[in-house]
């Protein structure tokens, strides 16, 4: 029986992979990382990963829709865990579900724009994202940097 099933062709051979021309670049890896329970206490909502996806796919379409670039990238769910002192002297701990929007802003696609457009690309998901799970801090990272987005602080 020969390698390929029926009139299906057969896959790539090793030495038909070669490096896209224009795709090499300065890696820029990106996390968005974000709480699935939704508030502060332990009764809040938990989100399943999937309501992150769809507000990622609804932001994405809606940015290549009118013209402009979009990040893409892979979601896993995970557990944060955490400590801290309280003031009897005893130590805290808990842990929580979240969201991990991972990828980069590949060269042969995103090389043209700057760290900045990326960063506010970034932002914007995120923002996104933490209005449709009830966050109200998300933890960011692009390349070197990485930052908090805080909605906690708006007025009444």
């Amino acid at each position: 029986m020969s390698a390929t099933s029926g009139n299906r062709p057969a896959g790539p051979k090793i030495t038909d992979y070669l490096v896209v021309e224009g795709s090499e670049g300065k890696r820029r890896d990106f996390r968005i990382s974000i709480g699935l329970r939704e508030g502060w206490d332990e009764e809040g909502r938990v989100f399943d990963v999937s309501e992150a996806v769809r507000t990622a796919r609804r932001w994405m379409v809606r940015r290549v829709e009118a013209g402009h670039p979009a990040l893409s990238g892979m979601f896993a769910r995970a557990e944060v865990t955490y400590a801290w002192p309280r003031p009897d002297g005893t130590v805290g701990s808990d842990r929580e579900p979240v969201a991990l929007f991972t990828g980069e802003a590949v060269h042969a696609y995103l090389g043209h724009l700057p760290d900045s457009a990326i960063e506010a690309m970034l932002n914007e998901l995120a923002a996104e994202l933490g209005a449709a799970l009830g966050q109200e801090r998300i933890y960011v990272a692009f390349a070197e940097r990485t930052w908090i987005l805080d909605a906690g602080s708006r007025e009444p």
